[in-house]
């Protein structure tokens, strides 16, 4: 017996209020793009910056964030935030890399800064890791080469699975990335290159009409950017974990949006004279209770990461919450709708595409309850 808790035959008005949430999403993205600017970019931690962490438990409980800024008045200091944990007083604290001292000088002067204010046996150094410069940038490009390819290879899979151009989706990857790796040897900035390479991407799906895949696309970037937006709203750093949970929502995200997707075209051999956007609500209602379920229970799981893993894993389940969220919405609002954008009708092929093994028809009965009468278009 499976479990619902949305009844079989709901007929929410999903499609029929996509320009509600094309709105709201507009302004979520523009905020978050806003205040990305104001803060002059994403705020990167130690890993894609470069410089020394060093977290540090203090004796006297007088310390406070104000008074290890004074003590560390002559260093560089990037951020110093509170990292107690069951009532002790630490703090990590992140030095930036400067001109001409190497890691080994950097931990010195912060020991000796430490050690002249608040006395040798005032605190305790628990942790400490230092990220050259070179290696921060390296894994910088290397973390926004991952999220492209990852969106990449996703172009190809919707587009071979759902609209059966396997060849075309694939010469196409190709050719985008020779470009990119072209432009990178005559020294472009990566995130500039991306950031062409993705919107020439978009535009390519649409004159394509690989409907499908800009579905996708565009719910991914749409996750991963008011992610990052919020992020940088709170001033979180971007770290490595953060990367790791951005590809963790663009899995999850497109594995919401494929289920919607495998439904559509599953109506669509059902019933080839229902509407497009009838069909397409109907669709999204018929893999609510699913979408609801799955991402309610892993977010449960993700809260109790958040407020019973420590400090360490908070921010990254943050960032897998709040995409986990932003993602289901964006499988019912955004991908879904997006396919209505320019065809009022669907592609031929998703159509005439057979299942395997059938002899006459399409090989599916209509099933009583399937339509919607017209008076109650969501369109």
């Amino acid at each position: 017996m499976s479990v619902e808790i949305i009844k079989p035959g709901s007929n929410f008005n999903f499609i029929g209020n996509r320009r509600y949430a094309f709105l709201a999403s507009g302004l979520l993205i523009l905020a978050s793009i806003l205040s990305i600017v104001w803060h002059k970019g994403l705020n990167l931690g130690v890993d894609f910056r470069g410089g020394l962490l060093v977290q540090a438990r203090f004796s006297d409980p007088e310390v406070n964030p104000d008074a290890l800024r004074n003590a560390l008045a002559s260093l560089s200091v990037s951020s110093i935030q509170n990292f107690s944990a069951g009532g002790g007083n630490e703090y990590l604290i992140q030095l930036q890399n400067v001109e001409g001292s190497g890691d080994g000088t950097l931990i010195d002067l912060l020991k000796a800064a430490l050690v002249e204010n608040f006395g040798a046996d005032g605190f305790e150094v628990r942790r400490q890791e230092m990220v050259g410069p070179k290696v921060g940038a390296d894994l910088r490009q290397k973390a926004l080469y991952a999220i492209y390819y990852a969106i990449l290879m996703i172009i190809i899979y919707i587009s071979g699975r759902f609209q059966q151009k396997w060849g075309m989706s694939i010469l196409f990857a190709a050719i985008l990335l020779g470009i990119v790796n072209l432009a990178g040897l005559f020294g472009l900035g990566v995130g500039y290159l991306i950031i062409t390479a993705l919107l020439v991407t978009i535009v390519t799906c649409y004159y394509m009409r690989f409907s499908f895949a800009l579905g996708g696309i565009i719910a991914l970037l749409h996750d991963v950017i008011i992610t990052a937006g919020l992020f940088s709203i709170l001033n979180k750093e971007i770290t490595l974990s953060f990367v790791a949970a951005v590809l963790t929502i663009i899995g999850y995200s497109l594995n919401d949006s494929i289920i919607v997707f495998d439904r559509i075209r599953e109506n669509l051999r059902r019933n080839r004279k229902l509407d497009y956007p009838i069909l397409i609500n109907q669709s999204i209602n018929e893999t609510l209770s699913r979408t609801i379920l799955t991402s309610g229970t892993t977010v449960i799981a993700l809260l109790s990461l958040y407020f019973l893993g420590g400090p360490v894993n908070r921010d990254f389940a943050l960032a897998i919450t709040v995409g986990i969220g932003v993602g289901t919405y964006s499988s019912i609002f955004i991908a879904a709708p997006i396919l209505l954008l320019w065809e009022k009708k669907p592609s031929p092929h998703l159509i005439e595409d057979k299942p395997s093994g059938s002899k006459k028809g399409n090989g599916l009965e209509k099933r009583k309850g399937n339509s919607v009468p017209p008076e109650k278009s969501p369109a």
